[in-house]
């Protein structure tokens, strides 16, 4: 188990876990041979979505069978390595689709309600002078604005599917274009991805960390966004140039962002974007990668892990295999 010990026990009680199963636990922080000191023999890993599982680990467990990432996230994993050992690396697709969709949302709102500032000033005794300055600036709602979806897995549907509510106008962008029905069903529009990133209030981020969408989020994305767009990311820190994106806000080149997560993570006190200025710093809402963590959504990924683990025994193929064997 390379994930936290109290909350992989937590969950236990929601699973069917198979019998005589020997749980040996690790901290994320262990290294690949402290891990092999206490459990070269394991069957099983299960690792947090940030904890890398490398190559060297993998080679070095002769009776591992299954390799399965807590959440959905499976980059920090060697897929390579274990599939040409025929283990199987899964995921939990989906499982956290609605959690994450709605903080999506929440981060759309409070940068546009300019939630942060607002709070401070009221805490300041600034209420009246704070109200009077955002009316006269312009607080825009939802409705009035265009949002554009980069990637459309299960994560962008469902949030699609939430801003219907809200009356926005919602476009996509996804390397394969979705069936006539299925943008009906979510009310979406399909726009490439040059279009989308310059015509767009808000731009959320819906794609998995790949070598093409690793800073993808660079300095020419951010000039081509418009001024008064905002940038949200619930989705991993390493689709974004962190860098870039400071530079863009304190150039005015973007009106905010909302960030559940950063890179490298943990985050650590060098981060630039932890650093911003005075006039610029409520341009920014950070939450600590915690979009996809709701008690719902591990229920669904720990039952979702102990489902393949238990097919496994059973010498049955598990689901959501992100390395095809």
């Amino acid at each position: 188990m390379l994930s936290n010990r109290k909350r992989v026990e937590k969950y236990l009680e929601y699973c069917s876990v198979p019998k005589d199963m020997e749980f040996i636990f690790e901290d994320i922080s262990s290294s690949d041979d402290e891990i092999l000191s206490k459990a070269k023999d394991a069957d099983f890993i299960l690792a947090d979505a940030i904890k890398e599982v490398s190559g060297y680990l993998i080679n070095n467990m002769p009776n591992l069978k299954l390799i399965h990432s807590e959440g959905v996230a499976f980059n920090r994993i060697d897929i390579e390595t274990a599939k040409k050992l025929n283990i199987y690396v899964c995921n939990n697709r989906g499982a956290n689709a609605g959690a994450v969709a709605e903080h999506t949302i929440f981060f759309m709102l409070a940068l546009l309600r300019n939630a942060l500032e607002g709070d401070s000033k009221v805490r300041a005794g600034e209420q009246i002078q704070t109200k009077e300055r955002m009316m006269l600036s312009g607080i825009k709602e939802l409705a009035d604005c265009t949002v554009g979806l980069i990637g459309f897995g299960a994560i962008a549907k469902e949030t699609a599917k939430r801003l219907i509510s809200f009356g926005t106008k919602t476009y996509y962008y996804s390397r394969t274009k979705a069936a006539t029905e299925v943008e009906k069903e979510y009310n979406v529009q399909y726009k490439k991805l040059g279009d989308l990133v310059k015509e767009c209030d808000i731009i959320s981020l819906h794609v998995p960390v790949t070598e093409e969408t690793t800073n993808m989020v660079d300095k020419t994305f951010l000039k081509n966004m418009k001024k008064s767009a905002l940038l949200i990311n619930t989705a991993r820190g390493e689709i974004v140039d962190g860098q870039a994106l400071k530079t863009a806000l304190i150039n005015g080149e973007i009106a905010g962002a909302g960030l559940d997560t950063l890179s490298p993570e943990p985050v650590k006190l060098d981060n630039p974007l932890l650093y911003l200025p005075e006039g610029v710093k409520y341009k920014v809402i950070f939450t600590p990668h915690i979009a996809g963590t709701t008690d719902g959504a591990f229920r669904k990924m720990h039952q979702g892990v102990w489902t393949n683990i238990t097919r496994v025994v059973n010498g049955e193929k598990p689901i959501n295999i992100v390395n095809r064997l």
